[in-house]
């Protein structure tokens, strides 16, 4: 029998990736040297940027959700503003507000800490109703309407917002309006014991030195403006935009959910998805990807039924059937 030589499947990438994942890499490394564990969160984090999209952060105290978004701010070269809600906050202390100039007889506009590039929000349901109310424009629009004026945020602007699931006194719980505005929801858990030792050792060792100092810039505005513009080129296939709006629509109408995800939810999905397929080489979409990535993109898009709820059934559960049951595209 006569043998043949079959030339393995060339799978370069049609888009050149190197640097991009060069960056994340880098970034990774920076974060590693004081961020033990927690490599999900720091993933969806760098995902979300790529993918021009804000986070949400929750978990309870203690287990590095502030840190770890300062720290990754620190590895860009951008303006980083960060907000401690708080009950007293009112919409000018985030915004801004207009002041009279005495010398020359008009108001002026004082900005407020919302115009930066990176925003990390700590405890964001502390705020009332009307303060989160506020971020609903800027998160949605990249701008701020003031006196009928729009004042445009300067590119990159990212929100990162962390949260307490546990505390639940002194709280605003965030309007499904508003939790639509995140691309993720990203949930902190505890380290293992092994990663607790080494974030003991850690500290220990760097003794009165500064997590900030640590940590090098990456990336410029640009650089990120370039990625993100990358990201979108990257190729997703028809059958695959398919399974996306199926698993979406079966959120709408699935009997354990009172509400569903929108539109913007399906959207989200396909950005985030092309965002893990870049910082994997890949400039194509994989189902693996869209698995991966919708229960993050999910989880806080949706509400349980009441009956569900009373049962103990969570949304990560509904999420994970939802998944199961839709057929992946061959």
């Amino acid at each position: 029998m006569e043998e043949t030589n079959e030339n393995p499947i060339d799978f370069t990438s049609r888009i050149d990736l190197k640097n991009l994942q060069s960056a994340v890499q880098q970034i990774k490394d920076e974060l590693g040297k004081v961020i033990i564990g927690q490599h999900d969160m720091i993933e969806l984090l760098i995902i979300s940027i790529l993918a021009n999209g804000h986070s949400l952060i929750e978990g309870v105290p203690g287990v590095a959700k502030t840190v770890t978004a300062k720290l990754l701010a620190k590895t860009m070269n951008v303006e980083f503003s960060r907000i401690q809600f708080t009950p007293d906050l009112m919409p000018s202390d985030i915004l801004g507000t207009s002041i009279f100039n005495v010398k020359t007889s008009e108001f002026e506009f004082k900005k407020g800490p919302i115009f930066s590039n990176i925003i990390l929000i700590d405890e964001i349901n502390r705020a009332p109703a009307k303060t989160q109310a506020a971020m609903f424009e800027v998160m949605a629009e990249r701008q701020i309407t003031i006196d009928g004026i729009e004042n445009k945020m300067q590119a990159p602007f990212l929100v990162f917002a962390t949260q307490n699931p546990i505390e639940q006194e002194g709280t605003y719980a965030l309007p499904e309006a508003q939790l639509d505005r995140f691309l993720f929801k990203i949930n902190v858990g505890y380290p293992s014991v092994d990663e607790e030792i080494k974030i003991l050792e850690g500290h220990h060792q760097r003794k009165s030195t500064l997590s900030t100092d640590m940590i090098t810039p990456i990336l410029n505005a640009q650089q990120i403006s370039e990625y993100q513009d990358i990201i979108k080129s990257i190729l997703i296939e028809d059958n695959l935009l398919k399974y996306i709006a199926s698993i979406v629509n079966n959120t709408r109408t699935n009997g354990n959910l009172y509400l569903g995800a929108s539109p913007r939810a399906s959207i989200a999905i396909m950005n985030s998805s092309k965002a893990l397929a870049a910082i994997n080489g890949r400039d194509f979409v994989t189902p693996d990807d869209i698995k991966k990535i919708a229960p993050s993109v999910l989880r806080h898009r949706i509400i349980l039924t009441p009956e569900r709820e009373m049962e103990g059934f969570t949304t990560e559960k509904a999420v994970t059937q939802i998944i199961e049951t839709i057929e992946i595209p061959r």
